[in-house]
């Protein structure tokens, strides 16, 4: 039946890209599912294709950046399937400009409040149901968690302060059976990368990325299902993330570099 079949699996952004196509990966082992995002026909949508492959679900249309939603959205996955297994925290949104272009600041703290805190809001209102079962905490992070990326200082930034706060986590964590899961993908075809906001806050339809040198959402959740599985420290998902995750510590300047190339030739 697989790992998670039974287990109460809640995930946050589950309306589109990774978050959906994780929640498709799980579907067949019949785990009982919990769908958090803000868009509730599109998480009824996806409710449906779940059900459809076996898994019981629940659909909770939920603000991440706000706490007393997140609060609710614990309780309600608690009350509905008597406690908690795995907290999915993969909830993100991007911006795509150069900083010294950027004419609206709000946006930075727009992308800390869902990137960072919608990560830590979920986390606390599930810790004690997760001690209780003994569960599993997984936050989908980036690569840019790991260095910097041109034109993603927003982004990057977010994702630093979640990779800080889940690496300190997962040490108070040791003896209460809760592990802690880091997921880092490279570029993934998805929504948050396709519409990112710009300098003024306006959506760029366009990215610099090729959709076919990037990894395919449905191949990212096989990759992350596989880490949870294992309980896995971390998963830096490609070869070239986890060379420049090494290479950052003995050659600084040489990964700046390449960072700007990738991001320049959209590679």
């Amino acid at each position: 039946m697989g790992a998670f079949a039974g287990k109460v699996v809640l995930v946050t952004g589950a309306s589109q890209g990774i978050g959906r196509a994780l929640v498709l990966e799980l579907a067949p082992q019949r785990s009982r599912l919990v769908l958090a995002a803000r868009e509730a026909r599109a998480l009824s949508a996806v409710a449906a294709e779940c059900g459809a492959r076996g898994a019981e679900t629940l659909v909770v249309p939920t603000d991440v950046g706000d706490e007393a939603s997140c609060r609710a959205l614990v309780a309600t996955a608690v009350e509905r399937f008597g406690g908690l297994d795995v907290l999915v925290n993969n909830a993100g949104i991007g911006m795509l400009a150069r900083f010294d272009e950027v004419t609206d600041l709000t946006q930075y703290e727009r992308l800390m409040r869902v990137n960072y805190l919608g990560s830590v809001y979920p986390t606390y209102y599930a810790l004690p149901h997760l001690k209780r079962s003994r569960g599993q905490i997984v936050a989908v992070s980036s690569l840019a968690g790991l260095c910097g990326v041109p034109m993603r200082s927003a982004y990057a930034a977010t994702k630093h302060a979640q990779m800080g706060f889940f690496d300190s986590l997962r040490i108070e964590l040791r003896g209460t059976g809760v592990s802690v899961t880091l997921i880092a993908p490279y570029f993934v075809q998805s929504e948050i990368r396709r519409r990112s906001p710009g300098p003024d806050g306006r959506t760029v339809l366009a990215s610099p990325v090729s959709e076919d040198e990037i990894m395919s959402a449905e191949e990212c959740a096989r990759r992350i299902v596989r880490a949870m599985e294992r309980r896995q420290r971390m998963l830096v998902m490609t070869l070239k993330g986890k060379l420049g995750r090494w290479l950052g510590l003995l050659f600084p300047a040489l990964v700046d570099h390449l960072a700007a190339e990738a991001v320049r030739s959209g590679r």
